[in-house]
């Protein structure tokens, strides 16, 4: 991450049995901070609680709810769950007054829906490793969400995602890794790691025509605007 001049990391929560070692990270490393949530792909396991996610939520190294959201494309049949479990993350949110991190997959109705519903403008968030279209993007950022874009934003085939990249307002752009999955191009099909997030941001201003550097100075201005418990470190 420093060769790479990658300043800061956030090592996001996807079950709650882990996080102890996300949060352990979060602890030892003062450029590194922790979320807390259940990831919506991992059925049959206890469900997190508002009063669950807040308290945890309440460390000072924790500066999000999430990873959170909705996922069919993986999982099939009665999903209700996984609603009321997105649910109970953006309420948690909001009460523990820390952002969302919101997964999305084949899910966007239902997604965009729910937010709107539980008033997750209230809190904002960001729309993590996101995928959908600049018409979906924008709903997103009305509502208070930034759009952050992983290695897929590198591929050939993801046009898509090109436009958004090319189109939505750059403070309300992130960039990560997702890792250790999505290496982005020249490192597709390796495993990822943070170091790889500057090809993500080559990629985007490339797409934009403008500088790494002004890429990098405004997705850095962008993470501590939105996680604002997020404290810069030199």
């Amino acid at each position: 991450m420093q060769d790479a001049e990658v300043g800061h990391a956030l090592c996001v929560s996807v079950t709650l049995d882990q996080f102890p070692e996300v949060l352990a990270l979060a602890e030892k490393y003062d450029n590194f901070y922790a979320s807390v949530g259940v990831h919506p792909d991992y059925e049959d396991i206890k469900e997190p609680s508002v009063g669950d996610l807040s308290e945890l939520a309440n460390h000072k190294k924790v500066i999000a709810i999430g990873e959170t959201g909705l996922d069919y494309f993986r999982l099939i049949g009665d999903l209700e769950w996984q609603r009321e479990r997105f649910r109970t993350h953006i309420r948690a949110a909001i009460l523990a007054k820390k952002p969302l991190i919101i997964h999305t997959r084949s899910a966007a109705e239902d997604t965009l829906r729910i937010m709107r519903e539980e008033s997750a403008a209230q809190i904002g968030g960001v729309m993590h490793c996101f995928t959908e279209s600049l018409e979906v993007a924008l709903e997103a950022i009305s509502m208070n969400f930034y759009i952050s874009f992983s290695g897929i934003v590198t591929f050939k085939n993801a046009t898509q995602l090109k436009e958004v990249a090319q189109n939505i307002s750059l403070d309300k752009i992130l960039v990560e890794t997702d890792s250790p999955y999505l290496a982005p191009v020249p490192f597709r099909g390796k495993t990822n790691q943070p170091a790889y997030v500057k090809y993500v941001a080559q990629e985007i201003a490339n797409l934009r025509g403008i500088s790494l550097e002004e890429v990098m100075q405004a997705t850095t201005t962008n993470f501590f605007n939105l996680f604002r418990s997020a404290i810069p470190c030199n």
